[in-house]
């Protein structure tokens, strides 16, 4: 009974540092799949987003910066009605520029859920308030293959507390470049409501990236976001100094 007794400890033991194991590995992978979007230090990119609805569709042209997770300004360069409008966020705070008014705008936390700018986007999803790798606890759920690639898929559960818009997500991330290519956010009520198909994948910015994200509501039928990447810069330095409110006026 006794051997018994020990056998049965040490198999719980080994259980348990396994999934200890699986679940830095799934953290680990979500963090690299992060970086590619961030840069290890800073990123800038040019964007393209194209809002598509049954009956029109309109594209604009934005500018980002971003300084690890707790920095990141976003310029709106096109259309003409839209041009020169800034987000900011510096922490946990979140600014909007309109220079229409002049007035800048302190975002609260309860209009991170709203759609950024008329897209499928809330405002978490650009300006990032949450961390997908800070405020989650990350599970590997299985194997996948997503444009003939092997794709982990892993759950994430937002911590208690968290500052987070989703349910829960599901995504898949490409085990050879850690590329996210596929992610389904679910609501509180684990409801499937949005769906991240990415693809053309290509260099850029010194990186195998998804350049072409779609974001699709999957109750809205002939409704989506398509969000492009033209250009990207990793690790270019930008001073804590450039995300300001008084930058937020003059940048260009």
């Amino acid at each position: 009974m006794q051997l018994k007794y020990i056998l049965t400890i040490v198999c719980t033991a080994l259980l348990f540092c396994a999934e200890i194991g699986y679940a830095q590995d799934a953290r680990e992978i979500v963090a690299k799949a992060d970086e590619k979007q961030r840069g290890v230090e800073t990123a800038q990119s040019d964007m393209t987003i194209t809002i598509v609805r049954p009956r029109w569709s309109r594209e604009m042209s934005l500018k980002t910066w971003s300084k690890g997770n707790e920095y990141s300004m976003i310029l709106i360069t096109s259309p003409a009605k839209e041009k020169g409008i800034v987000f900011l966020k510096r922490g946990k705070e979140v600014w909007n520029w309109v220079p229409s008014i002049e007035r800048t705008i302190k975002l609260p936390p309860s209009m991170m859920m709203q759609n950024w700018m008329g897209t499928d986007f809330t405002n978490d999803d650009l300006v990032r308030e949450s961390s997908i790798v800070n405020d989650y606890t990350h599970r590997l759920a299985g194997d996948s293959t997503i444009l003939g690639r092997s794709c982990y898929k892993i759950e994430l559960i937002p911590k208690p507390d968290a500052p987070v818009v989703w349910g829960r997500i599901v995504t898949f991330i490409d085990k050879a470049d850690f590329i996210q290519l596929r992610a389904e956010m679910y609501d509180e009520d684990n409801y499937l409501v949005n769906i991240m198909n990415s693809s053309v994948v290509k260099e850029l910015g010194g990186q195998m990236l998804a350049t072409r994200s779609e974001l699709i509501p999957v109750d809205k039928e002939g409704q989506k976001t398509v969000m492009e990447i033209n250009a990207i810069e990793f690790d270019e330095p930008i001073e804590e100094e450039f995300f300001t409110t008084q930058r937020m006026k003059k940048v260009r």
